[in-house]
């Protein structure tokens, strides 16, 4: 399926590595101006010069710390400074933090609540004026499998991404009537940086490591964040104009529930 962006403006957050960058490289390839906000400027820099090479709109990054409301505000002020709007909003900040309950401190909690859960309330807060205003918007929320089925020792991760997937469902009722979507995308097991770390840590070995990974994942092997990003291009697309309040696993069959 040829997806057209054309005229279309996002916003990823995280989106120096990993996912984030292969949303971005996905978006911008089809046509969309793309702003990726990460905050270390070094890597930030890197990955806009690389994502230039491909883009066909404008390519740009802001370095900012979504964990903070000030954060999120420049990163939102930047986005619109650089293209002028912003139609497609893609939270996608964060890593996996887990330990037993009974370890995790306030501020741990707090951390984890402030980058992962309040980064997508502050942002949609702010996007959703000018796509109401253009009834006309997509918002992702990256979330894990987690949201759903949380596991012993999976907090806070798996309690602030089941808040992200409420708040994705209470969004999408609100906006569902100015042609605003809002859906999420619940990740499994992918080649990234941080999914290379745990490879190395089960084996010594990346490829060992992900073949060690792959046993979980009934489709056998760790996903290409390709794949992941061609689904959530599909989905701030007009080709998904009717999904709305979804939350779909992107994990090869991962995932015990649905």
């Amino acid at each position: 399926m040829e997806i057209d962006l054309t005229g279309r403006c996002a916003l990823i957050t995280g989106g120096s590595k990993g996912l984030g960058l292969a949303m971005a490289r996905r978006f911008s390839m089809s046509g969309a101006s793309v702003t990726i906000v990460a905050r270390r400027p070094a890597e930030l820099a890197e990955a806009v010069a690389d994502l230039k090479t491909t883009a066909k709109a404008v390519m740009a990054g802001v370095a900012a710390d979504v964990s903070t409301a000030e954060g999120t505000a420049l990163a939102f002020q930047g986005a619109e400074g650089a293209m002028g709007k912003v139609d497609i909003l893609v939270n996608n900040a964060g890593t996996a933090q887990a330990g037993p309950f009974e370890t995790l401190t306030d501020e741990y909690w707090q951390g984890d609540l402030d980058l992962k859960l309040f980064a997508a309330i502050r942002l949609a807060r702010l996007a959703l004026p000018g796509m109401k205003k253009r009834r006309w918007g997509r918002i992702i929320n990256s979330l894990n499998s987690g949201a759903r089925t949380p596991g012993p020792g999976s907090a806070p991760t798996s309690v602030t991404r089941a808040a992200g997937l409420a708040l994705t469902k209470v969004l999408a009722g609100e906006c569902a009537p100015y042609n605003v979507l809002v859906n999420a995308l619940l990740v499994g097991r992918f080649k990234t940086e941080q999914s290379s770390r745990g490879a190395m840590r089960l084996s010594g070995d990346l490829e060992e490591g992900f073949a060690k990974m792959a046993k979980a994942i009934p489709l056998g092997r760790v996903g290409e964040p390709e794949e992941y990003a061609n689904l959530a291009c599909f989905l701030v697309s007009d080709a998904g104009s009717y999904i709305t309040g979804a939350g779909i696993n992107a994990d090869g069959g991962m995932a015990p529930a649905p």
